[in-house]
């Protein structure tokens, strides 16, 4: 197990106005999840409102040329990877977040 100095275990306490480190640590951790969550929602949310349809819409747009746009243009094929990414990553920390509470 890695060993923290005794500086940061103190800051971190400190500024978490935790018991002891173990506290500490889950709460910076339980903070970290949380916030990562809302930025990945707060980009699903403009992407769904962009293309006002979910990512399984956006897909089936894409596949059947119902889209309005160039499938294969850079910017649709950007969003797309920048959607499947947050959906992907909310997923894995909704996951994480599960077996950390």
């Amino acid at each position: 197990m890695p060993a923290i100095s005794p500086k940061l275990g103190e800051f971190l306490i400190e500024t978490t106005n935790a018991k002891d480190i173990d506290d500490a640590f889950h709460k910076v951790f339980s903070d970290y999840l949380k916030l990562k969550l809302q930025s990945l929602e707060e980009t699903i949310s403009k992407l769904e409102i962009k293309w006002k349809t979910s990512f399984e819409g956006f897909k089936k747009k894409i596949k059947d040329e119902s889209l309005g746009k160039d499938a294969y243009s850079f910017n649709v094929e950007q969003d797309f990877w920048q959607w499947e990414e947050a959906e992907t990553l909310k997923k894995h920390y909704e996951t994480l977040k599960g077996q950390w509470i």
